[in-house]
C-alpha cells in the first residue's frame, strides 16, 4: 500500500516524487555524490571565461564550492547576485545556478577565513623549492576531512603567499614540447583526480582515518539519467 503525506487523500510518496521538476530530481540524485568540505579557490583570475569554466568544473566534478580573491571586486558579494548574473551564468552553462561561490578581497582573508574553518590548503604549481612537491597522482587527496585546491592567476600563477600556506605543490605530469595547460584544463584534471578519491574513500568508509568501514561500499558512479 502506498504511503500517505498527510492526511485525508494526501499525496503519495511516488506522485511527489513524479511531481517534482526535473532539475529538482536530479540535484536529489546527485546529492550524495558531492564532496563536501572541499573548496576550490581562484586567485585574481583575470578572464572571466576561466572563473565560469572553473564553476563548470566544479559543478560536474562534484566540488562543494567555489571561492574567488577577487581584488578587483569583479564579482559581486552576494552569491543570490552572482547566481543571476547572465554573463556568468552563460560562461558557467548556468553552473553558477547550483554551485556555492564566495569572493574575498584578498589572499590574506581567504586563507584565514579557511583557516579559522580548519581546511587544509594545497596548491597547483610548478615544483617550489622549499616546498612539498607531488605530482598529482602521487597524492592522497582524502587525507584530509577538509581540502581547499588553489589556482593561480593565468600568467602569474599563485602568489608567494599563497604558496607559503599551503600543505604541499602539486602539479599535472606534461610530457610534451609544451609544458604548460590553461587554467579551466588544468582545473578539471585536476579536480578529477581529487574527486574520484574523495568518493571512493566515501565508499568506504563513514569517519574519518580509516574507521566505521562499511560493510558494502557505496556507489561512486552516477548512472546516467533515463
Amino acid at each position: 500500500m502506498d504511503a500517505v503525506i498527510g492526511g485525508g487523500g494526501g499525496v503519495t510518496a511516488e506522485q511527489t516524487a513524479e511531481g517534482k521538476r526535473p532539475a529538482r530530481q536530479r540535484a536529489d540524485r546527485i546529492r550524495d555524490f558531492r564532496c563536501k568540505n572541499l573548496i576550490v579557490v581562484i586567485e585574481e583570475p583575470e578572464n572571466p571565461r576561466n572563473i565560469g569554466t572553473i564553476i563548470r568544473n566544479v559543478n560536474a566534478l562534484g566540488a562543494e564550492k567555489v571561492y574567488v580573491v577577487d581584488p578587483r571586486r569583479v564579482l559581486s558579494d552576494d552569491w543570490q547576485e552572482l547566481r543571476s548574473e547572465p554573463k556568468l551564468s552563460k560562461l558557467s552553462v548556468s553552473a553558477v545556478k547550483w554551485t556555492f561561490v564566495k569572493s574575498f578581497a584578498s589572499a590574506e582573508e581567504c586563507l584565514a577565513h579557511l583557516a579559522k574553518n580548519r581546511f587544509v590548503s594545497i596548491a597547483t604549481s610548478p615544483h617550489i623549492k622549499g616546498k612539498t612537491n607531488k605530482f598529482l597522482h602521487e597524492v592522497d587527496f582524502a587525507e584530509h576531512a577538509k581540502l581547499a585546491v588553489w589556482f593561480g592567476n593565468e600568467a602569474r600563477g599563485l602568489s608567494d603567499l599563497a604558496i607559503s600556506q599551503c600543505e604541499m605543490c602539486i602539479s599535472i605530469p606534461m610530457f610534451g614540447m609544451i609544458e604548460s595547460l590553461n587554467l579551466a584544463t588544468s582545473s578539471g584534471i585536476v579536480l578529477y583526480e581529487v574527486t574520484k578519491q574523495r568518493r571512493e574513500y566515501a565508499s568506504r568508509y563513514r569517519l574519518r582515518d580509516h574507521r566505521g568501514r562499511r560493510d558494502t561500499p557505496l556507489p561512486t558512479i552516477l548512472e546516467p539519467d533515463r
